[in-house]
């Protein structure tokens, strides 16, 4: 009976021992093995073989992708308080043995390390904020981020991880400055609209004057050609005039008639028009006979005038 006991328990020892000779480490996942306390080697994903009870799994290191989200307060050039909302994305740097190695033994644990890790990204960004000035801190969202990058990647190398990214979600400022940045804002705002609108106004009234100009040059201009055209009828209605009386007194003298005839009807033929189309109550004509030959003269000559500078 003791015999039979013995081997049973012989047989779960060595069950026991075989089980725990076998690991199963889970995708994305790096095991380290240590003996005695001390570094012995890596387990990859997968089925893995290990010496029952000498060598023990110290930890198990995740390789993928983490984040974690930061809140924490910067203080500008220019003593302004600002408030910073930032997610924070690492990874283990890589695979390799002795990157393992730094991320399982350079904290003591996984909250030391993320102390340290927030902590270092909090100082690099207050120390970029603090050289610039509230005004500036908007605008340079991309320029803290590269900072940050710049600053901390030998750091996090050391201790195994690298900085993926780092968003910048929200950037405030208190209260009082904020109202300001927004009167501001407005303000310039109303001086764009009142600019736009001065200049819509100025290109309005400099259009409108430049077609009336243009209209009032047109007007002269027609004005200016109808005078002159005007001008040019009336010379050749006196100059037709006077040679329609010219030829028609020579015919009246070829034909032994009193040219006094033609004057006369002239004379008629004006105190028809001028009480037709005069406003005037009283007209002054001079009817005489000899008032009659004068002007028939006159006429005379002004045709001979123009007949001789036609011929020069």
């Amino acid at each position: 009976m003791d015999v039979s006991i013995s081997l049973a328990v012989v047989f779960i020892l060595l069950l026991i021992v075989l089980f725990s000779s076998f690991v199963t480490v889970k995708q994305g996942t790096i095991a380290v093995v240590t003996i005695f306390g001390k570094y012995r080697r890596i387990l990859t994903p997968g089925l893995n073989f290990k010496i029952p009870l000498i060598e023990l799994i110290q930890s198990r290191i995740s390789i993928q992708n983490r984040s974690v989200e930061l809140e924490f307060q910067a203080v500008t050039y220019d003593q302004a308080n600002v408030y910073f909302k930032a997610m924070l994305l690492y990874s283990v740097l890589d695979q390799q043995e002795e990157t393992i190695k730094n991320v399982a033994f350079k904290f003591v644990d996984e909250r030391n390390l993320m102390q340290a890790l927030v902590r270092t990204v909090e100082g690099s960004i207050r120390a970029f904020v603090a050289t610039k000035r509230q005004a500036d801190v908007l605008i340079l969202r991309r320029d803290i981020v590269e900072h940050v990058k710049e600053q901390l990647d030998n750091i996090l190398e050391g201790w195994g991880y690298h900085l993926q990214d780092l968003q910048l979600n929200d950037i405030t400022f208190d209260d009082i400055i904020m109202k300001s940045m927004s009167q501001v804002v407005a303000s310039n705002n109303l001086k764009a609209a009142a600019e736009n609108e001065g200049q819509a106004l100025l290109i309005t009234k400099t259009k409108a004057a430049e077609a009336e100009g243009n209209a009032i040059k047109i007007s002269a201009e027609a004005e200016r050609q109808a005078a002159q055209l005007r001008g040019q009828g009336i010379a050749l209605f006196r100059e037709e005039v006077a040679k329609g009386m010219t030829v028609a007194a020579k015919e009246m003298q070829e034909a032994n008639m009193d040219t006094s005839v033609i004057l006369f009807t002239m004379w008629t033929e004006s105190i028809k028009h001028f009480g037709e189309n005069s406003k005037g109550n009283v007209i002054f004509l001079d009817g005489s006979v000899d008032g009659m030959q004068r002007t028939m003269k006159e006429t005379m000559g002004l045709n001979l005038l123009k007949s001789d500078q036609v011929k020069k």
